[in-house]
């Protein structure tokens, strides 16, 4: 019995424009059913791979399976209108001549299907309108519901939200990540906002200078980042630096668990989250730290302190007890900790 083949599987994808390389030996594999969110800063390359895995640019080298079918590489080319893929553009990209429902139907799905998609997106009853009629969150899930029509094996979302304010962006990034999951879709969605990513995606991959940095669950990439790069990319990361030796890493927090591997000068990356304060108690090797700022959200307070080497860094907690500057603290480790190699 064979497995079934992953809905996107990009290997060793490159694209250049003149001598600008924007993808660089890109891999990227999205699994049936998956919404895959591909992350990056602007200019790393996320959106010519999409535009490659559509059929809009023409790879200089790699593969691109749809569906476990090979649409482009190594001699074969499928033009974009035969692979089986539904679009979603920044700004919906609707027919403004031709009415809901006519959008919907445009590429010819099945009887009664145009019916089905404007029920799952919830406007079923705008079928007779036309785009001018409707509000920008209404014109992008008709643009959703046009891309699910003809049932294609992949749905791709070019970041879709990003013309939205931001109040509706994170209300329809919630009901679109709903709506694919309902309808069973595999999609790839592009987007440069960490927060979209992390929230909505079953698998986040980050793109870097043409490359996929790393892939993994929302949890693995936050969590465990394997790079100092990618943790502070994807939030707020501090530094501070260690020596390992035989799976231990000493540093000014403490000692801590490492790969073996790692010998030497490493760094040990921490969220603000996992550093914890309090004026005493904690465990017996914590260290002492004066407290140089506060920045107070409600709900929680980002305090910003200083090690005796001089070392600034952060800890994030409830909004309660107030901490000012001059205090003096105790702080120590009680979360993930990461440890990197030193980067080059």
């Amino acid at each position: 019995m064979h497995a079934t083949p992953p809905a996107i599987e990009a290997t060793g994808v490159e694209k250049a424009f003149g001598a600008t390389r924007a993808v660089a030996g890109a891999s990227l594999r999205v699994d049936r059913g998956q919404l895959v969110a591909l992350l990056g800063p602007s200019g790393s390359g996320k959106t010519t791979l999409l535009r490659t895995i559509a059929g809009f640019e023409a790879p200089d080298a790699g593969t691109v399976l749809i569906g476990g079918r090979h649409v482009a590489g190594e001699g074969t080319w499928e033009e974009p209108d035969r692979r089986r893929i539904g679009m979603v553009f920044q700004d919906g990209a609707l027919f403004p001549h031709l009415s809901v429902s006519g959008n919907v139907g445009f590429g010819g799905p099945r009887a009664g299907r145009v019916e089905e998609c404007l029920e799952l997106v919830g406007l079923g009853e705008r079928a007779g309108d036309y785009p001018h009629e409707l509000s920008g969150g209404e014109r992008q899930r008709i643009a959703l519901a046009r891309a699910l029509a003809p049932e294609p094996e992949v749905v791709l979302l070019d970041e879709p939200f990003t013309s939205l304010d931001a109040a509706l962006r994170e209300e329809l990034r919630e009901e679109v990540a709903t709506i694919l999951r309902e309808a069973g879709a595999s999609a790839l969605l592009v987007t440069h906002d960490q927060e979209e990513a992390l929230s909505l995606a079953d698998v986040v991959a980050v793109m870097r200078d043409g490359r996929i940095e790393q892939a993994g669950t929302p949890e693995e990439v936050y969590g465990r980042p394997t790079s100092r790069w990618v943790a502070e990319f994807l939030g707020d990361a501090d530094v501070v630096p260690g020596r390992a030796a035989e799976g231990v890493v000493d540093c000014e927090l403490g000692r801590f668990p490492a790969d073996r591997a790692l010998q030497g000068t490493v760094e040990v990356v921490l969220r603000p989250e996992s550093v914890t304060i309090g004026a005493g108690g904690g465990p017996a090797d914590a260290a002492h730290a004066l407290v140089a700022g506060r920045s107070f959200y409600g709900h929680d307070q980002l305090v910003r302190l200083e090690l005796p080497s001089g070392l600034r860094l952060r800890s994030r907690s409830l909004g309660f007890p107030a901490w000012h500057a001059g205090d003096r603290v105790r702080v120590w480790v009680d979360g993930p900790v990461n440890v990197l190699a030193c980067e080059r």
